[in-house]
């Protein structure tokens, strides 16, 4: 059994960039989501940049995948306009959803199973009040600007074969990351079955499993894809489970790496 967790940024492409993300892309993109669980961040709903795609649903018929599962996160754009849910806005959508507010511009997380799904579980987890100058990729390099914290979230499903896998992107404020991962580490161990946890955690230095009986199931650097150097994105278990190294290429896609991983 293989899982991928991967931060796409929306599908573009590095270190070209700003240019609007195509079906062909997400064509490419699915040649390296061939695992059995695939956990996205980054991902977009009928925004103008992606091509009025939906980027999850696109990429599970292109994986072969019959289940998914889109949160979302904000609607609108962020780092352009966005706005937080409202209460009668539908945070979770999935493919058995039948609901027709959803069809606003919006950005969030999802996952992706050939496994059958039993059940999916969501978990608002707010966001930091404050935001951080941080490096964002260009055409011409890396530049800094201001960024306002968005509302995250982690979803899980609870699959047919025993496994309660999970996914999130936590924010990038130090402490409020750390706090948030310490809600989805204690929600998603109450939840069945043996568990795993993806996502981009925005925590260097391998602290999501300092002081918790938590193991990361990858070590790599992941960030940037251009010289990675810093590990921001990991595949974390509570449960015993032994794994198989798996090599990660470069995609041509994003800023942040792929991480893969098969249990033996």
């Amino acid at each position: 059994m293989r899982f991928t967790s991967w931060n796409l940024l929306h599908g573009q492409a590095i270190p070209a960039g700003g240019k609007v993300v195509t079906s062909a892309d997400l064509a490419a993109i699915s040649k390296h989501l061939l695992s059995d669980v695939v956990g996205l961040q980054e991902i977009d709903e009928n925004q103008a940049r992606s091509g009025e795609a939906s980027q999850i649903k696109e990429l599970a018929n292109l994986s072969g995948a019959k289940y998914w599962g889109y949160g979302r996160c904000v609607i609108g754009t962020p780092g352009v306009r966005w706005r937080k849910l409202k209460r009668k806005e539908t945070p979770l959508i999935t493919n058995e959803s039948k609901v027709s507010n959803y069809f606003e511009s919006s950005y969030g997380i999802g996952l992706i199973s050939k496994v059958p799904v039993k059940k999916w579980h969501l978990l608002p987890l707010g966001r930091s009040l404050i935001g951080l100058p941080l490096p964002v990729s260009s055409p011409r390099g890396l530049r800094f600007m201001y960024v306002k914290d968005e509302p995250r979230i982690a979803i899980a499903a609870e699959l047919e074969n025993g496994y309660t896998v999970a996914v999130t992107h936590l924010s990038f404020v130090p402490f409020v990351n750390l706090y948030q991962l310490f809600r989805v580490k204690r929600w998603l161990g109450k939840l069945p079955g043996k568990h795993i946890l993806m996502g981009d955690l925005n925590l260097p230095a391998n602290i999501p499993v300092k002081f918790s009986k938590w193991r990361s199931l990858n070590e790599m650097a992941t960030y940037p894809t251009w010289g990675a150097k810093i590990q921001f994105d990991y595949i974390l278990t509570d449960s015993e489970i032994t794994t198989i190294p798996v090599t990660t290429e470069l995609t041509g896609f994003s800023d942040h790496l792929p991480v893969t991983i098969e249990i033996n």
